[in-house]
């Protein structure tokens, strides 16, 4: 699966897929996704949770600042397990200790999906997303653990998306979209939300790009399947929020009900 990340210079930290999704060349992964029939949506996803949280100013890992009375990496966990993901790959990182130990601990009982968790080499986003995709079998969702307002409805939406790109239809979440192409494996999605959206909601815009006449910010949740990556702009609250920031973190517990 690491073939994908030819290009991974495009992917930088900032979330998107860039020019990720190539599974044609990525060897028993291609061979996956290139199935006789139509595709199918990915059934895996690879968790990237291995921030430090030093911008937030704080001791606390960065996945496990609470958002609502609950670490964030929880919520996000809770949002892959309610969708049609079979399959979460976790990746941690030397800087997240607490992180790996919660995970191998408490969460590996009490999620209701099957999670293995694997430790990057904390050099960033592209690396512990290339070390996720090492351990996947096919085209698969990709998350980070700083959304805590992520629902399920998000992740099922963007892996039928990408399937539906596939077959050159429109999808039911796409709200806007880039052109498609036929293929019969996933398409390479990556979810954006309007710039102005996440600054309406108090939220820092660390990375964005001029998108149909409109500057968007990724939002950590992707599908690395095949192809370059199709661009579709949420205007969502559950995809807007990333906590990057202190103010970001207001902006997450100002809209998450306390559990």
């Amino acid at each position: 699966m690491g073939d994908r990340l030819n290009d991974a210079d495009r992917v930088g930290d900032s979330g998107r897929v860039g020019d990720v999704g190539r599974v044609g060349d990525a060897g028993h992964a291609g061979d996956a996704g290139h199935a006789d029939g139509p595709a199918t949506p990915p059934r895996e996803a690879v968790l990237l949770c291995g921030g430090r949280g030093t911008r937030l100013g704080g001791e606390t890992e960065k996945p496990l600042v609470r958002v609502g009375g609950r670490p964030m990496i929880d919520r996000v966990l809770d949002a892959l397990a309610g969708s049609r993901v079979e399959r979460v790959v976790a990746v941690a990182s030397p800087h997240t200790p607490a992180t790996v130990a919660r995970l191998d601990g408490r969460l590996a009982d009490a999620v209701a999906v099957p999670l293995e968790v694997v430790v990057g080499s904390g050099e960033g986003y592209v690396a512990d997303l290339r070390r996720g995709l090492d351990a996947v079998d096919g085209p698969a969702v990709s998350v980070v653990a700083d959304l805590p307002l992520l629902r399920a409805r998000d992740v099922d939406d963007v892996a039928a998306l990408s399937v539906s790109l596939a077959d050159g239809s429109s999808g039911p979440c796409s709200e806007s979209t880039s052109p498609c192409s036929e293929t019969t494996s996933p398409r390479s999605v990556s979810v954006c939300v309007p710039a102005a959206t996440k600054r309406d909601r108090g939220v820092s815009v660390d990375t964005s790009f001029v998108h149909d006449g409109r500057t968007v910010a990724p939002a950590g949740l992707n599908v690395v399947g095949d192809g370059d990556d199709e661009v579709v702009v949420w205007e969502r609250g559950s995809v807007a929020v990333n906590v990057n920031r202190p103010a970001d973190l207001a902006a997450a517990r100002e809209h998450v009900p306390r559990e």
